[in-house]
């Protein structure tokens, strides 16, 4: 039986720490303070009495924890980061509980009538009578991805003072900057040395994913000429015009707010400029590999077809492919699905299989060599002041891990 307030507070002692990635730097980790984690957590597998701890120089962290039966078992891993969004400030980060939650709106900020509620944000249904971890409104939680972390070293603690659980070698990792799609960038697959792994990195309670979205980001220049407004007929090129042009000739409903399920998009996320230069910067999404490529194609040909009506090449486009769909490494080895799905349904969780509308570790991993499906940490509202955890689900997170790795240890 996992202990709650072990766990609630092991996540806390996470999550105060401030350990924001950062897009514009080149280093790794992209921030000097995430490294305050890293050490910790490092510290913290250690004295739980994993085996092999190491840290490396860009602050990736692997641990073993040695198999305890006689007969041969797959190698297994388990997988999350500690960097959290650069979307919104994770400095000074102020956890709430809340007990007991009685269905009704949380007040998180009652200075700045910040609140959380159902109406809104309609999973919280699912959780009433459950104890809430949540912000205080002025920062995100971290949750995305500490509570996969706490889960993680929480199932390996257990594991370790349970010796009567019978499971095979299980490998850990934790990594930097996945926030800025870089987690995967420098593990060492093979120093890692597990057959297969998960990410601990999903949200609500029962997710189980091995599909996620093939994904590029598309950066677009358009020149202009700036001539003083009142001398210009004739000779000034307003870059913000041609700039609307680009963006109103793709389909205006293929955009994140408008597509769910399977469906791609194109999602224009920063705009600067004036009338001497514009840059527009996208990122393309789907999960058809074919459709991917028609998108980017679609935006190479708007370019194409601009210029040609200027007459000029007033607009360039560098697209950059970023991550792929994980499902094409992970469907010809389904068992390590199959583990999964069967360790929830012993714990009476019902599996939610379904694509990621997003990217994780494992997607990037899964094409380094290591098959990763996608296991769900529990959390809701990540990359924001709404953002929440219940307990119970964490404690059912760490409960999968043990199953699973009593699952794989069994005899064949």
């Amino acid at each position: 039986m996992i202990d709650k307030q072990h766990i609630i507070n092991r996540f806390i002692s996470y999550v105060t720490v401030d350990t924001q990635s950062n897009p514009d730097s080149d280093t790794t980790p992209s921030t000097e303070k995430q490294w305050h984690l890293a050490n910790k957590l490092a510290e913290e597998l250690k004295a739980i009495g994993m085996q092999d701890v190491s840290i490396d120089g860009n602050a990736y962290i692997m641990a073993t924890l040695p198999s305890n039966v006689t007969h041969q078992v797959p190698t297994i891993g388990f997988i999350s980061h500690f960097d959290t969004s650069p979307d919104f400030t994770a400095t000074n980060v102020k956890p709430q509980i809340i007990e007991h939650y009685n269905g009704k709106d949380i007040v998180l900020n009652e200075a700045e009538n910040i609140i959380l509620s159902p109406d809104y944000f309609e999973d919280l249904h699912l959780y009433k009578g459950q104890t809430l971890i949540t912000t205080d409104g002025t920062t995100l939680l971290g949750a995305d991805d500490k509570a996969g972390i706490c889960e993680i070293i929480t199932a390996m603690e257990y594991l370790i003072n349970h010796p009567e659980i019978k499971h095979g070698t299980i490998k850990v990792g934790f990594t930097p900057d996945e926030e800025i799609g870089r987690g995967a960038h420098k593990f060492d697959v093979k120093k890692f040395g597990a057959d297969w792994a998960y990410t601990m990195d999903g949200s609500q309670i029962g997710e189980l994913e091995y599909e996620n979205f093939n994904a590029a980001s598309a950066k677009v220049r358009v020149k202009g000429k700036s001539v003083h407004p009142g001398y210009a007929k004739g000779k000034m090129v307003n870059s913000l015009y041609i700039a609307t042009e680009f963006i109103n000739s793709l389909p205006r409903l293929e955009t994140p707010e408008h597509t769910d399920e399977y469906q791609g998009f194109f999602h224009l996320h920063t705009v600067k400029g004036d009338v001497e230069e514009t840059e527009l910067q996208y990122i393309i999404r789907d999960h058809d590999f074919g459709h991917f490529e028609a998108r980017k194609d679609m935006m190479l040909k708007l370019t194409e077809e601009l210029n040609s009506q200027y007459e000029e090449d007033i607009i360039s486009i560098e697209i950059k492919d970023q991550y792929f769909n994980m499902k094409e490494k992970v469907e010809p080895v389904m068992h390590i699905v199959d583990i999964a799905e069967e360790a929830m349904k012993q714990l009476d969780i019902k599996p939610i299989i379904k694509p990621i509308r997003g990217g994780t570790d494992g997607s990037q991993l899964s094409f380094m060599g290591l098959p990763c499906p996608n296991i769900f940490a529990g959390g809701h509202n990540f990359h924001g002041r709404y953002e929440y955890v219940p307990v119970e689900s964490m404690i059912k997170a760490t409960e999968v891990i043990c199953k699973i790795a009593e699952l794989t240890a069994i005899k064949k």
